[in-house]
């Protein structure tokens, strides 16, 4: 076998990756240099540079000619990665800069730690796009899931915190073991851990190892689906939610669940979804399990956040639900008929990106002027911050998914997708879902228009937070006035057969 080896051209193709970690440890360094006394909110602005920095390594590496190999297949640099880093540090990016000047140090003592901490985390699902071994994955997810059980528990004043981290450290770690577990046997069938020649070895010899096949995709499903917050492996996420600080399960909420995503989709497509397995037993079995996940995370998520009263829960099932959303893409198999797959995911993760981060945005103000995380926080918003009520109000439409927001197109062309597949059912599923979800997204609406606030509590809005709320507002109802901009652009970039599969 030929050694491993990383020249300097090869560094400068993980300058993305190496600026996030020279940031880290750079701040890290400031952090404990600096006198306990001192502010650390400009910690924040030296990391928002850092990640604006890093994307700008992403935006030049799109589009090249061929994707890069390094280490033998174990990172790619391609545009499956590179539209998903973008949209990951997007997200970390507009997290970072709602959180400058507006956490709270005496609920969140460590505020330097938090701020050097996300760098780590999102570079975690960063080297998730770009992984092209099974090895390389598991590094990524362990960077992101640890550095995430510390944002998790940075509260410690309070026992709900401590009480969720702990779960969401308990049940990761078992999630993380599955998925272990699962990669384990594809080493054992086949000798390596490399995808493209995971998938070569198994449709070559798929036959002789169905049973452990089937075994390992499902406990590999399993671990994802914990990762993704997917019905039945969803229990973790309220609680979790509930504890953690606002920015932080706004974190969890979408740029974890988005690494997440992008490794599933790697490697459901990369080991069990193309070459000699697709049309087999085994190929069609895969897509029905997935689509079952998907739809059960629907059902699940929209109807007991019926029940919700408490912000932060409520948005944890509409997360779950999204999960199924969201999974759909990856469900369905491409074909002649259909084969925007991922052009729809990306575009729905978008959409998702924005609506959450944004109504977590809002929370963090109603949190920050009242002290309240219910939905009764929400009460006669609209005459006490007027703006803040018209943003919140543009997310609500594009959670829900109605015309014309960004969610709408979304939830729109994964639905078209899924009858273009004649998966009649799983497309009713998504519809009546969607429609059961109007009852409690319009339960907040309710709240900041028909309720009044009677200790009129009044509602002081930072200024990071409020630019956060109206960017993501904004760019909500741009994707729904122009989203054929955004699939013409993902689509002109992003190549399946160069950008997705992989082949030794």
């Amino acid at each position: 076998m030929e050694p491993l080896r990383l020249g300097l051209g090869d560094l400068g193709l993980l300058a993305p990756e190496l600026t996030l970690v020279i940031a880290a440890v750079a701040l890290s360094l400031i952090d404990l240099l600096m006198p306990r006394q001192a502010s650390r909110s400009w910690l924040g602005w030296l990391s928002l540079v850092s990640i604006a920095l890093s994307a700008a390594f992403v935006i030049a590496a799109l589009n090249p000619a061929e994707p890069k190999q390094l280490l033998q297949f174990s990172y790619r640099v391609d545009d499956f990665a590179n539209i998903l880093k973008l949209v990951l540090l997007t997200g970390a990016g507009l997290i970072t800069f709602m959180s400058i000047g507006t956490i709270r140090e005496e609920e969140t003592p460590h505020v330097g730690e938090y701020y050097y901490l996300l760098l780590p985390a999102t570079l975690g699902g960063m080297i998730m796009a770009s992984s092209g071994d099974l090895i390389t994955l598991f590094v990524g997810l362990e960077l992101l899931g640890i550095t995430s059980y510390i944002l998790a528990a940075m509260r410690k004043k309070r026992i709900q915190s401590s009480e969720g981290a702990f779960k969401y450290v308990v049940l990761g770690g078992v999630s993380s073991a599955i998925l272990l577990y699962g990669m384990s046997f594809l080493y054992g069938m086949t000798g390596s851990t490399s995808i493209p020649v995971i998938n070569q070895q198994l449709g070559q010899n798929a036959d002789t190892m169905l049973p452990f096949l089937y075994l390992s995709f499902f406990l590999m499903l399993a671990g994802f689906s914990f990762k993704i917050a997917a019905t039945p492996f969803h229990m973790w996420a309220p609680d979790v939610y509930q504890g953690a600080p606002t920015p932080v399960t706004a974190f969890l909420a979408t740029v974890s669940k988005a690494a997440a995503f992008a490794a599933m989709f790697r490697v459901m497509y990369g080991v069990f979804g193309v070459g000699q397995l697709m049309g087999t037993t085994f190929h069609a079995d895969v897509l029905t399990a997935m689509m079952v996940v998907a739809a059960a995370a629907m059902i699940v998520g929209n109807t007991v956040a019926l029940k919700q009263t408490h912000t932060k829960r409520l948005l944890a099932y509409s997360g779950i639900a999204n999960s199924g959303y969201l999974l759909v893409p990856i469900a369905i198999q491409f074909g002649f008929v259909h084969y925007g797959n991922f052009s729809e995911f990306v575009f729905y993760l978008i959409a998702y990106m924005f609506m959450n981060i944004g109504m977590f945005a809002v929370l963090m103000i109603i949190e920050r002027s009242t002290g309240d995380e219910e939905l009764s926080g929400f009460a006669g918003l609209y005459y006490r911050a007027p703006w803040t009520a018209a943003a919140a109000v543009l997310l609500i439409l594009s959670l829900a998914g109605l015309p014309i927001s960004g969610g709408f197109f979304g939830k729109v062309y994964i639905l078209l997708g899924t009858m273009q597949t004649q998966h009649y059912w799983l497309g009713a599923v998504l519809i009546v879902t969607s429609v059961i979800s109007f009852y409690y997204y319009f339960g907040l609406i309710r709240q900041m228009f028909m309720r009044s606030d009677f200790e009129s509590r009044p509602v002081k809005v930072a200024l990071p937070l409020g630019i956060a709320v109206w960017i993501c507002a904004g760019a909500s109802f741009v994707l729904g006035l122009v989203p054929h901009w955004v699939l013409a652009w993902i689509e002109s970039i992003f190549t399946l057969t160069q950008d997705l599969f992989m082949f030794s």
